[in-house]
């Protein structure tokens, strides 16, 4: 088997076409999250914290040097990431709770008996047609 044709069997098995999709998915639902926080969320919290704007929070280790750049620890950068991720990880719990919640349903749901065997039928039938005579 040639190893493009092992790739391209590997890459179009369902579960991979599938992780693919939820990460493209993901990665759009990352930047809306990010959007979000940026642009909606921490400008009233900075306004409410008295006018701070957190991507501009930052401590200086080094101040600049001629040509050499200031050394800054970004700070507000970092808070602004924090919510973005508690935000998605929020998201995420809630959709494996929707998920589980379902899964749950569905196997409270009585399952039919399982049928007899074919001895145990005929066995029956025998008994039945006996006690008949």
């Amino acid at each position: 088997m040639s190893m493009v044709k092992e790739f391209r069997d590997f890459a179009m098995r369902g579960n991979v076409v599938d992780m693919a999709v939820g990460i493209v998915i993901g990665a759009a639902f990352g930047k809306i999250v990010t959007s979000f926080v940026n642009d909606v969320l921490m400008p009233p919290i900075g306004i409410a914290l008295g006018g701070v704007d957190f991507s501009d929070l930052a401590m200086t280790l080094k101040e600049a040097s001629g040509d050499v750049a200031a050394v800054t620890l970004n700070y507000g950068s970092f808070i602004q990431t924090v919510v973005d991720f508690i935000i998605i990880a929020f998201a995420i719990f809630m959709v494996v709770k929707a998920m589980n919640s379902m899964k749950k349903k569905e196997a409270e749901k009585p399952a039919e008996p399982p049928a007899a065997p074919a001895d145990v039928v005929l066995l029956t039938e025998i008994r039945d047609l006996l006690k008949k005579d």
